[in-house]
Formats: C-alpha cells, structure tokens, sequence
C-alpha cells in the first residue's frame, strides 16, 4: 500500500509539474502582443488619437478645474466643499502636494505620451512598407502633433517635467529621466519642435473631422509663443514689464495664417456650443464625441471631462458642478454698450426674465450662464428655478451653459454616470484672433487689435434674435471708439476683457491672468469680494474667506506626491511647494 500511494505521488508531481510548464508557456489571452502592435502603424496612430478623450471627472483633459474654478470664473460646484478633490484648487491655500486628482492628471497624460511615443517607433520601423513614404511622414506629423498637446497640458500645469520621448521608450529609460533635465524654455522648445514639424507637413485641412491639420499646429505654435514672450510663468518674472518683441511677432505670423485660411467666425455666438455645429468653420480643433444613435454603439463616444457640469434637476443625474461666479456675471454688465471696468463689481447685480432694468448685460451672459428665471439653454420649457441648484448656500444658483446640450437632445449616458456627446475646443477660431489682438497690442499695431474685437463684439451683438430673443430688452453692446485704442494700457485693458467674457467657462481664465502676470492681484481681490455673495437673500461662498493665492508659489501646480516619491530622488518640486 506504502508503495502504490509512493507511486500514485510521483505520478501527480510530475503531471502537476508537467501542468505548470504548459500553463507558463501559453501565452495569455486577451493581452495584445507589442511587437505585433508595432507592426501596425495605422492602428497604432488611431490608438494614440484615441487618448484625446480618454479622460475622466477625476482627470479632466480639458483642465477645467484648473483654469475655471481656480479662477474668478467659476466655483467648484457639487455638493460641498468635500466633493471631489478640487476644493483646495479653488482657495489655493491648501493646495498640497496630495490631491489624487493631480496625480490621476499627471499619469494619465503620460500615458496619453506613451501611446504617442509608441506610436511613432510603429512608424519609423514600419510606416513606409505598410504606409508609403508620404502617408508614414503625414501620420508621424500628426502624432508629433498629439504628443506636444498632451506635454502642453502638462507644462501649464506642473512646468518641472520629464521629457520623455521615443528613443527614451525604445531605450526603457522612461523611470531614469529626471524632471529638471531641462528648463521651462528648453521644455517648450522641445514641444514647439513637433508642433514646427506638424505645421510644415499636414494639410490645411484634413478629410477626417478630428485630424491635426497644419492650421491646428499654427495655432498652438501661436499659444506658446505668446506664452512665452509675457515671461517664465512666476509673476515676479512675468507681465507687462517682461515681454519678449521677437515672441510676440511670432504670435503673429502663425495667427496671420490661421486668418488666412478657411476658419472664420459662425455667425452666432450661440451656434459654436450647439452639438450639430461641432465642427463649422469656428472650429479649428476639437476633441471629437459622438452620441450613440451617430456611431450606432451603445454609449456613443462621450465627453467625461464634463460629466459633472449638468444642472442639477435638469438633468437626470445633474451633479452640479462648474458653477459660474457673481463676479463673472457682473463683468458682463454694460453701461452705454461697453464694458464697466471701473465699477462693474461694486454691485452684485443679475438679471430676471421679463423685468428689464436700467443696468444692460452683454449678451454673451446669456449663452454662458444659465440662471433662474430664464430658459436652460434657449428651450422655456427647461426654464430654470432656484430649485436648480444643489447647494446653493454655498454655490449659488447659477450654472454653466456652454458645455451641455440643450435638455431636449437628451444625454449620451445616463445612469450611473452622465455624459454629453459635446466636443471639446482645443482652439476655437475666435480664440487664436483674440491672441492675435493680445500681440497686436504689445506690438504697437492698436488699430488691427481694435478691428479685431470689434468683429468679435458685433458678432455678439448679432447673436440676440436666433436664441435669446427673450432677453433682447436686457441686452447691450456696442463698438469699441477709437479712443479706447489710442494707447497701450487702455488697449490691453479692452482685449483681456474681451477674452474674459469671450471664452469665459471655456477653461482658460486662470492660465490668462498667470500669463498676464496678475494672478494674485486679481484672484486675492476676488477673495474678498465673492465671499460675500447673496442671491435673492441666499449668502454663499462664504468658503473664500479662507482663499488666497500666493505669488511665487501657487503659479503652478505642485508635482504630485505618488509621483516625487515613487523613484525617491528622481524628481524636483516646484517652488514653494517643498
């Protein structure tokens, strides 16, 4: 018996040990084989598109939270202060090193990078077999393209960062390269070399809508030229005092061109945030979504980035967030057609639908801002209550109009989660005309820049009667005289207004005021100002008597936490942050 059972165990050893040699050498299922990958150029290009809009609320590709609520645009939304990790993003004075929603951001666009990296090694070693020579050199454009929109992202948003391109992949040197290897300038040169390479090589246009195109790379090349020439990003060494002539031309030799082009501006302010207008002539370049009944899949290709921003009670899972501030509302005030600049903020003022006052608005506020009384993006049968808002003591009751669909087109998804089939602009043909008209100023040419805003302007003044008939009575706008251009000062006063109320909830104020160099003079004013809000006898954001901003500090946002300590050493901390 001893010995069948010393028989029966050898037998189960070696079938067992038979059995782990054949599990070990089957390759798993489900996982897709690199080097087959690579051998696949074109579908290797789709993947690296395919990250434009794989983001998520906690990791936002549109930045919102950093551009809007960290500015006097917007207030955080939701259902309090403990709502999401954004609230130390919107008082600043807290801001630390921890929020994992910086670390999600951080990993996330650098895997976005690594697709892009990936993607080029598919090229270069098989692109012009499978390609041809001038199809493999267009897609590497394209993917220089996307591989300098992910690392602007996240130059704005962290400044120290490891460069980290193809050969470092090809040489898995991707955890041996440090943060501060280059400087902020070095940084972007390295990002304005693949856009210069994408805007020598793509088309002017492109068959596909969401293709980079040479007009797209023009456009960029515009934004970090004009970044750069207002300075080095700290407000001790940026602003009016620190601009760079050489940089500034740049800005308009690239926005010459886009001018030049087929872009232009749709004819109604309203219509560029309207889904079925997506990709008109305003849009130079989007993050494409869809809706399913457009792709026949069933979710359609949604836009997480804005999950949140539903109103609540309009939507079937409305979360509330991206909540526009009073002092955003009063800049839209108007006093004989333009702008207040002195005194618009002395009074918290909003309209109501129906009782015209003596006080005028722009009528860009109504597109922008949705508020009680009025209907929830042009349709009266959405018409907004004060029951709209989830906390209002302490967000208010106002909520963002120009990310969402009007209610009757229905979202892409939602249940548990809500999401919009609306694009996201990267650039917008009025964006690269009002940083034209920034440029224009800095370099003496007053007249060009006054024509320019006065296009933008009387666009607005057109776009009452199609939408917002309602609030026509309440409306008032006019043309910027020629005095309000006769020097410098009053000149930039007039565009950086402009491109407040123009791009306003559009995710870039903060990043204007840092470039500006006025973040801190602006926002700490706003502190005192906004938490005194009320609203038809409601205080709120009483939360900011805690904010303030700190210069030379808070210009950027800190290195992660997980991110500085998971290579101990690898990385410097901005400062003011160690």
């Amino acid at each position: 018996m001893k010995k069948i059972f010393k028989y029966m165990l050898a037998a189960t050893l070696l079938l067992s040990a038979s059995a782990c040699d054949d599990f070990i050498n089957v390759n798993p299922q489900g996982v897709i084989d690199e080097e087959l990958a690579r051998q696949n150029p074109e579908e290797m290009v789709t993947a690296a598109y395919a990250m434009l809009g794989d983001c998520w609320y906690s990791y936002p590709f549109n930045l919102w939270p950093y551009g809007d609520a960290a500015s006097d645009d917007c207030l955080k939304g939701g259902s309090g202060t403990t709502d999401t990790g954004y609230h130390p993003m919107e008082i600043w004075a807290t801001l630390t090193t921890t929020p994992g929603e910086l670390d999600e951001l951080w990993y996330r666009l650098y895997c976005a990078i690594s697709r892009c990296n990936r993607a080029l090694c598919s090229l270069q070693d098989y692109g012009a077999s499978k390609l041809g020579t001038e199809l493999a050199r267009q897609r590497e454009a394209e993917v220089r393209f996307l591989r300098a929109h992910f690392y602007f992202k996240l130059l704005t948003m962290f400044r120290q960062i490891p460069w980290i391109d193809e050969e470092a992949y090809r040489q898995k040197k991707e955890e041996q390269t440090r943060n501060d290897a280059f400087t902020y300038e070095q940084l972007f040169g390295k990002i304005i070399s693949d856009f210069e390479m994408a805007y020598e090589v793509l088309p002017e246009t492109q068959q596909d809508d969401g293709r980079a195109s040479k007009m797209a790379a023009a456009s960029y090349l515009a934004k970090c030229w004009l970044t750069l020439a207002w300075g080095d990003g700290y407000e001790a060494s940026n602003g009016v005092g620190h601009i760079n002539q050489e940089y500034m031309q740049r800005v308009l030799d690239y926005t010459e061109v886009v001018r030049n082009s087929q872009y232009g501006y749709l004819e109604d302010f309203g219509d560029i945030f309207l889904p079925e207008h997506k990709n008109s002539k305003e849009s130079i370049f989007a993050v494409q979504c869809s809706d399913y009944k457009d792709d026949n899949t069933t979710f359609g290709r949604a836009n997480w980035s804005n999950m949140l921003n539903g109103c609540w009670g309009i939507w079937s899972c409305g979360w509330d967030f991206h909540k526009p501030s009073q002092n955003l509302v009063n800049a839209f005030k108007t006093k004989d057609g333009l702008p207040d600049f002195i005194h618009y903020n002395d009074v918290a003022d909003y309209p109501v639908n129906g009782v015209p006052t003596a006080q005028k608005w722009d009528p860009r506020l109504f597109h922008t801002v949705g508020m009680p009384t009025f209907p929830y993006k042009y349709e009266e049968e959405y018409t907004l209550t004060k029951a709209n808002s989830r906390t209002p003591n302490t967000y208010g009751y106002y909520t963002s109009l120009k990310e969402v669909p009007q209610r009757s087109k229905g979202e892409t998804f939602s249940q548990p989660w809500q999401a919009f089939a609306m694009n996201d602009y990267v650039f917008r043909f009025t964006d690269v005309m009002l940083m034209r008209a920034e440029a224009l100023v800095e370099t003496g040419g007053l007249a060009e820049a006054r024509t320019i805003i006065n296009d933008i302007r009387q666009r607005a003044k057109n776009s009452v009667a199609k939408h917002i008939a309602y609030a026509a009575d309440q409306c008032e706008i006019e043309l910027y005289p020629e005095s309000y251009f006769a020097d410098k000062a009053t000149a930039r006063q007039c565009v950086q207004w402009e491109r407040r109320l123009e791009m306003a909830m559009e995710s870039s104020r903060y990043f204007d005021l840092r470039r500006w160099g006025i973040a801190s003079k602006t926002l700490n004013a706003y502190f005192e100002s906004e938490q005194n809000d009320v609203y038809d006898g409601q205080p709120y954001a009483q939360y900011l008597k805690d904010a303030h901003y700190t210069a030379g500090k808070n210009e950027f946002y800190p290195i992660p936490y997980n991110q500085m300590y998971y290579i101990p050493g690898l990385y410097s901390q901005n400062k003011g942050y160690e």
